[in-house]
Parts: structure tokens; C-alpha cells; sequence
């Protein structure tokens, strides 16, 4: 695989801007880098040093939603990669694969926009993985293929909703969105009404008050 541009603008630069990179179906059938998924499945393929730094600058994501600027020297300490500067560093390989593997993406001189959830593994990075592992991941798609495929729908139906409202957007631009997605229209309703709820306790919850810009919806039901 080709090197793609790195996102360090020098080898001398001393910060990068670290922004959200949001992608409503990533965001919502992806996983977190800290998750069980992540750490069985992905940590062969990325490597230690680059599923730290993506846990790192996702937690700093959450800290500050609209981005933050990223200390090199200080985080490759922190991670225990040092201080050595240059294209060819650890931590540079880490930010440089965090690329490769589509997990951030360079915006700029020097922004790079990161990615806040892992997609599944593809079939090419599955057969990577030790004979143990293939076999275990197997097992875990069969047993999502055994979700019933109504209660799928409707699960990544609200999911995709709830994304769609973090990143912005109002109940009734939610609910639009589903049915261009081709989600049934009582579905796509029910949906959106359950992550407007969801979405309006978690601002409540932080100590925001105000109920956003669109409309008011029924409570919705409890997460399945």
C-alpha cells in the first residue's frame, strides 16, 4: 500500500489541529476504539502505538466535540513513542497509519479530521487475523445475522437518527433523512422520536436546558 500524505505539515511541527471526522453510518454501526471489538480484532492490524493515539484523540473528541490542537511532543511522550522528530518517527508512523487504514483524513496545514468510531473489518482485513481469531469473528457476525431483521432495521434506524442529531440536524430533517434512506415512514418516525428523546436527556443530563431548534417529540421508548 502506498504511503498517503502524512498529516504532519514538518517534521518540525510541534501541534496539529485535531477535528471530528462524522460519518452517520460509521458513527452508528461502527465501534468505539476502546471497545472489546477494537482491542480483539483491530489491535493486530493498526498496531498498539496507533490504537492508542486513535483512543487518545477520540477521548480528546469528547472533551471538546468541535475539535482541540494536539501537543506532539507532549502525546508521543505520553504514549511512551518519544520525543524524535521527523517523517520517520514512531509516533509520525502512527499518525501516517491512522491515514492509511482511513481513521483520519488530512483538512489542512496541519488539521487532520479523525474519525470517532472503527468500521466492522472488512473480508481482506479478517483473513489477517490469526486462524483463532477469524473463527471467533464468524461467530460474532452469525450471531448479529440471528437478530431478527425488524429489530435490526429499527435499531440502526435510531442509531442513525441519534448521529444525525448530534451532528446538528432537528427531529424533523432526522426523520426526512431515514425515509431517503428508504426506512419505512412508521419506522422512520418511530426512529427519529426515540433519538430526540435520547438526545434531549443527554443535553438535559450535561446542564443544557434549551430543547434545540426542531420540534418537540412525544417521549420515545427506553434504549432496547
Amino acid at each position: 500500500m502506498a504511503a498517503p500524505l502524512v498529516p504532519v505539515p514538518a517534521p518540525a511541527a510541534e501541534r496539529v489541529t485535531i477535528r471530528p471526522w462524522p460519518d452517520p453510518v460509521i458513527d452508528s454501526l461502527g465501534h468505539d476504539p476502546r471497545s472489546h471489538y477494537v482491542e480483539t480484532y483491530w489491535l493486530g492490524i493498526l498496531g498498539p502505538s496507533t490504537t492508542w493515539l486513535l483512543r487518545r484523540l477520540v477521548f480528546g473528541l469528547e472533551a471538546n466535540p468541535s475539535g482541540f490542537e494536539l501537543p506532539l511532543g507532549d502525546t508521543a511522550r505520553c504514549l511512551g513513542l518519544g520525543d524524535k522528530g521527523g517523517r520517520n518517527s514512531p509516533f509520525v508512523r502512527a499518525l501516517t497509519r491512522l491515514v492509511q487504514f482511513d481513521l483520519a483524513q488530512p483538512q489542512g496545514d496541519p488539521v487532520l479530521a479523525v474519525r470517532r468510531k472503527v468500521p466492522p473489518l472488512n473480508r481482506r482485513q479478517v483473513l489477517r487475523l490469526p486462524a483463532v481469531l477469524q473463527a471467533q469473528h464468524a461467530a460474532l457476525q452469525e450471531a448479529d445475522l440471528r437478530t431478527p431483521a425488524v429489530e435490526g432495521l429499527r435499531r440502526r434506524g435510531r442509531q442513525l437518527a441519534l448521529s444525525l442529531l448530534e451532528l446538528g440536524e432537528d427531529l424533523e430533517a432526522a426523520e426526512r433523512q431515514l425515509l431517503r434512506w428508504r426506512y419505512h415512514p412508521a419506522l422512520a418516525r418511530e426512529s427519529a422520536a426515540w433519538a430526540w428523546d435520547r438526545h434531549r436527556r443527554a443535553l438535559q443530563a450535561g446542564g443544557f436546558t434549551g430543547t434545540g431548534t426542531g420540534p418537540e417529540a412525544p417521549p420515545g421508548p427506553d434504549a432496547a
